[in-house]
């Protein structure tokens, strides 16, 4: 496996052009511990997709690097200061966050729930201006939702409302944008539309983007950067080419498969193995 293996016991936080770092970080629920001793250094400027099977602790990494989830050991690094130390309104200006099933209040329009994006830059000295009209518009725009922009958010399909959540996101207008699971919900042709949506996002605006995703060959064509994941630790990291490979994904989701070219972007293509292809082997 040519892809890079991670030492958990070795620090990322020297790392210079990793503006968020996990250096060592254990994080859990109760008693159960779900990342043990994790160091990571997020690529600036790159698209980063986190993958595993499930339960391998994916969305607990991104909470715990979102400061939704303190460390019960090592630290977040958020521009080489631990992020749990930093100012709430602060850290929400830099860094952006869509749950894997955020809860919408009850009764709020479309356009209501993304101007909350807005609200980190709101304060005693700065109120509604047309900048924020703007950036919500601009979000509403891209996600395809402004003319549900009236709707109630309760009223909307699955699909629809992973879109307007998106928007807040997006409208929030932060340099580091973390998604759990955003194409949940999405059918394949949403799906495609919001990758590509944060993979413009990324080559226009230069924002880092990371996000865990569960399908394969979406995340091979879309991010610039894999981590895999299993059991709480990293088996490897780096360019999708060198992580993909059939030992990494079988060691990591149990699945047989074969690796092929995708025919359309060159990226790796996995392509699993029925069971009669695996008894035939």
């Amino acid at each position: 496996m040519t892809a890079m293996t991670t030492d958990p016991t070795t620090s990322p936080a020297t790392t210079p052009s990793s503006r968020l770092v996990a250096d060592a970080v254990s994080l859990g629920y109760g008693e159960r511990t779900v990342v043990d001793r994790l160091s990571l250094a997020v690529p600036d400027g790159a698209v980063t997709a986190v993958v595993g099977a499930n339960a391998c602790g994916k969305s607990t990494l991104l909470r715990g690097m979102a400061r939704l989830l303190r460390p019960r050991a090592g630290s977040v690094l958020l521009d080489g200061r631990e992020i749990h130390r930093a100012p709430t309104r602060q850290v929400a200006r830099t860094l952006g966050l869509l749950p894997q099933a955020p809860v919408t209040p009850e009764g709020v329009s479309v356009v209501d729930l993304v101007s909350r994006g807005r609200h980190p830059h709101l304060g005693a000295m700065r109120r509604w201006s047309r900048e924020d009209d703007a950036a919500v518009a601009e979000a509403l725009a891209l996600t395809g939702t402004a003319e549900l922009a009236d709707r109630d958010v309760d009223e909307l399909s699955g699909g629809q409302r992973q879109r307007v959540w998106v928007a807040m996101a997006l409208a929030q207008g932060t340099d580091l944008l973390l998604l759990d699971e955003p194409t949940t919900y999405l059918d394949v042709a949403h799906q495609m539309e919001l990758l590509e949506l944060l993979r413009d996002l990324n080559s226009a605006r230069g924002t880092t983007i990371v996000m865990v995703l569960h399908e394969l060959n979406l995340a091979a064509r879309f991010a610039d950067h894999l981590v895999a994941l299993c059991e709480g630790r990293v088996v490897a990291a780096g360019a999708p080419g060198d992580v993909l490979t059939e030992e990494t994904v079988l060691e990591v989701f149990g699945l047989a498969c074969r690796v092929v070219p995708d025919p359309v972007s060159g990226t790796p293509l996995v392509v699993p193995l029925g069971r009669r292809a695996r008894e035939a082997r």
